[in-house]
């Protein structure tokens, strides 16, 4: 499971430092297997202070004083025209790499001026295209302070070892959870999941429902309790805006375009895998989820074409497969630059399903590892709330019409925590207080078992 320290950070506003994160979260939670500095080319940048500056004549240069920290203001020349007195700048000292390691500083002469040092662009630095002026940091670090302690860019990625018994952990979110347990410090909802736009009333049905022309139908409720779909129109698909591809990137995940980006938050920020449809791309605009014909067809999004059996729980339209359920979505129907339209999905799948497609299929992905060790199987509607949310943040759209299918499963049956068994396993008597304190803060509910002992009760 890959987390992403930043990403943590917006759940539990803690001030911890990675290293202590990822300690804590391996002595009490899952075993942390690695950790990686995601911008580790930026250590060597400073902040640097401009002191002076002045106009190299017949040249758009300028020669500047720059104080880095070391006690010694040096000389730099610099081409950009935003050199400001008194401001602040990523600087890179002479005999620093810059990024892609194909250039290294050196001190030179630029027009009969001494350079000693380079003060830099955004672009320049790896974080963005702007390249017409140096970047300037708004910040009051004093000049020496490491670039990474004053901008976001230094996120560390976790890969902790999470057992199949946890798929709660499988989310920024769930590991966030047990975060703010370990640190006392209050959960925060992130500023992106706060953006959940008006939701029109949601369209019930058994077994099947529609609203205006999209319907969605389930013809095997055992292998899909419940799916849910809305209906986004006038979207506009394109690259994602840099706090979503950001997100992504802490966890290792390539940036596509905005909507399926959304989708792929949802995945590993909460959960919950969804998956958006052009829904132009449906015949009938139509949703039928079934077992597939021996021997259907489908080209799966990785460019393969499959061949089905009955046995495979698919995501079908009007006439043939447009994905394998909780798998992978099919290439016809995938969103691209020419979308307006889209029906994103937030289903529950059997796990058993979706493990023996998945196996039948000859593929594994993110989605397939949390529909099979299982997702929150009462959230379904609430989740598609926060799709909506994030696709209509970062690709704009409005929420049409939602459908809702079928009915959650059942609620899972409570466990009986026993404080006799408790204190044998752990070897140590744990207060029926601290006990119900620590369930109740990752979620829990606690109800005493009827005609127990004292201390006897239920966990759900």
């Amino acid at each position: 499971m890959l987390a992403s320290h930043e990403w943590l950070k917006a759940f539990v506003p803690h001030a911890l430092g990675p290293t202590e994160v990822g300690r804590l979260v391996s002595a009490h939670v899952a075993t942390l297997d690695s950790q990686e500095a995601l911008r580790a080319d930026l250590a060597p940048f400073v902040v640097g202070r401009v002191v002076e500056s002045q106009k190299i004549p017949d040249t758009k240069l300028s020669a500047n004083k720059v104080d880095d920290g070391s006690g010694e203001l040096l000389d730099v020349v610099c081409g950009a025209p935003n050199v400001t007195v008194g401001a602040r700048y990523p600087f890179a000292r002479t005999g620093t790499t810059m990024p892609g390691g194909q250039l290294t500083i050196e001190r030179r002469k630029i027009r009969g001026f001494t350079s000693d040092g380079m003060l830099c662009s955004s672009r320049e630095l790896g974080l963005g295209a702007e390249h017409d002026g140096i970047l300037e940091l708004y910040t009051d670090a004093a000049p020496g302070t490491p670039l990474l302690d004053v901008l976001p860019a230094g996120d560390v990625r976790f890969e902790f070892d999470v057992l199949a018994n946890r798929p709660d952990l499988l989310s920024q979110r769930g590991l966030a959870r047990e975060l703010a347990l370990l640190t006392g410090v209050p959960m925060q909802t992130p500023p992106e999941l706060q953006r959940v736009p008006t939701m029109p009333p949601a369209v019930h049905g058994a077994r099947q429902a529609g609203a205006g022309d999209v319907s969605v139908r389930i013809e095997d409720p055992d292998g899909c309790p419940r799916y849910c779909a809305a209906v986004i129109r006038g979207v506009r698909v394109g690259p994602s805006p840099a706090w979503l591809a950001d997100r992504l990137a802490g966890v290792g995940a390539r940036s596509i375009n905005n909507v399926v980006d959304a989708t792929n938050y949802a995945l590993h920020g909460l959960g919950q895998p969804m998956h958006a449809f052009d829904l132009a791309a449906l015949a009938g605009a139509t949703i039928v989820v079934r077992r597939a014909k021996p021997g259907e067809p489908i080209t799966t999004l990785d460019g393969h074409a499959r061949t089905l059996d009955h046995d495979t729980l698919v995501i079908a339209d009007g006439e043939r497969p447009q994905a394998i359920a909780g798998v992978m979505g099919g290439r016809d129907s995938e969103v691209t630059e020419a979308t307006t339209d889209v029906l994103l999905e937030v289903a529950y799948f059997d796990p058993r399903r979706v493990r023996a497609g998945r196996k039948r299929a000859g593929v594994s992905s993110d989605a397939s590892y949390r529909f099979e060790r299982g997702v929150d199987r009462a959230a379904t509607l609430d989740l598609l709330a926060l799709g909506c949310g994030l696709v209509t943040a970062a690709a704009g759209g409005t929420v049409e019409s939602v459908l809702d299918v079928g009915s959650a499963p059942g609620a899972l049956p409570p466990v009986r925590l026993r404080t006799a068994r408790l204190e044998r396993v752990l070897g140590a008597r744990v207060p029926d207080a601290e006990v119900e304190r620590l369930l109740s803060a990752v979620g829990f509910t606690l109800a005493p078992e009827p005609n127990g002992d004292a201390g006897e009760g239920r966990v759900r």
